[in-house]
């Protein structure tokens, strides 16, 4: 089975802040700045997927709620078992 994971920000502006201010570790990879992000294509998934809403959210909250979409999945459709 496969499974759709999409990653979000929902707040504008913290969105933006990461962008500015993330750094990057990777010799030469050039990331994108915000009009880049803004600009960029978005296509909507058109089919069954998890979203989560990383604002307002540390990594371990994500992470966390990740996993309870995943162990709700796997309850209903007996997947992990």
């Amino acid at each position: 089975m496969l499974i759709v994971i999409e990653v979000i920000c929902s707040d504008p502006a913290e969105h933006q802040q990461r962008v500015t201010s993330r750094s990057v570790d990777i010799p030469d990879l050039k990331l994108p700045n915000w009009q880049q992000v803004l600009d960029h294509a978005y296509e909507p998934w058109n089919r069954e997927h998890v979203i989560i809403d990383t604002a307002g959210q540390d990594p371990q909250a994500s992470v966390a709620s990740l996993i309870r979409h995943l162990d709700r999945l796997a309850a209903g459709r007996n997947i992990l078992t």
